[in-house]
């Protein structure tokens, strides 16, 4: 074979493996679907006219509107153990509710029963949610996803949690429970929620777990879970290893233009945020 065949040779055995990487990445890098199609998580139903940790009606369908899909709902047990949706049982959750001329001065800052919860408007004019007024959110926009933030780490009260939101959702629809995404704060909490059901997506919060990166990794590997940590823990070399694992990360919580794009090029996939709609985020320059 004289000298030209060889390097035309070449040349097309050069072009061939180029076009089968360029076939290979663009399978690889089909377009996310579902609960992983969206960005942004909108941070306790998110921010509605500056106002935050609301977990209101009004919340979810201003921040609908601007384009939102997945939301995190702070939940709680009533004093008489009903499912509500409240960030704490605070004297200062209280206040920046606007609740303190609402509520007698002995019901601030604790465990309220359902009917005071439901009979206490938010900031004089926006509505509390309990379990079943989320699932007629759900059911409502049928294109939302729920993250659940359910603070408890005793096993019996997740337990009690989560049959309550099981339950609630199975009597209407079994299919809502495929768009309710479990936060879970240790690894022990995987097994107590998958004792009660088995949710197709879990995500594991680290802000009160005490693992270290390697460990998160390995349980990572081990159960397939994703990722949300707070921005002072979202290092490039963490994150790029959770990436190289398959995962999904999420960082909480970001309201600034310049941070999102800072943490996107780290390779974050999404961000719990307060004032920023999916519909903004997509329009921001130097997002991937």
């Amino acid at each position: 074979m004289n000298k030209k065949k060889i390097i035309a040779t070449v040349v097309m055995i050069v072009a061939l493996i180029m076009i089968l990487v360029i076939t290979l990445n663009k399978e690889e890098e089909q377009p996310a679907s579902g609960f992983e199609a969206h960005r942004i998580v909108a941070h306790a139903m998110g921010g509605i006219n500056g106002y935050t940790y609301t977990n209101a009606w009004e919340a979810f369908v201003a921040n609908y509107e601007r384009g939102t899909r997945v939301f995190e709902v702070d939940f709680l047990l009533s004093k008489d153990d009903q499912l509500v949706a409240r960030h704490e049982w605070t004297g200062n959750m209280s206040k920046l509710l606007g609740q303190l001329e609402v509520l007698p001065v002995n019901k601030q800052g604790v465990a309220l029963d359902y009917e005071e919860f439901m009979d206490s408007p938010i900031l004089n004019i926006y509505s509390p949610l309990d379990i079943e007024k989320v699932l007629d959110l759900m059911q409502n926009y049928p294109d939302a996803y729920i993250v659940t933030d359910t603070k408890e780490i005793q096993p019996d009260l997740i337990e009690k949690q989560f049959t309550l939101l099981t339950e609630a959702a199975q009597r209407r629809d079994p299919a809502l429970l495929e768009r309710i995404v479990p936060q879970i704060y240790n690894q022990p909490m995987l097994d107590e929620i998958n004792k009660v059901y088995s949710f197709p997506e879990v995500l594991y919060t680290l802000y009160q777990s005490k693992d270290t990166d390697e460990q998160v990794i390995e349980f990572v590997k081990k159960t397939g879970v994703d990722i949300t940590m707070p921005v002072s823990r979202a290092t490039k070399r963490f994150v790029k290893q959770l990436k190289n694992i398959g995962a999904r990360v999420y960082v909480h919580t970001v309201d600034e233009e310049d941070e999102i794009r800072e943490f996107s090029r780290m390779g974050v996939d999404g961000f719990y945020s307060d004032f920023v709609p999916e519909n903004d985020l997509n329009n921001l320059r130097g997002i991937r």
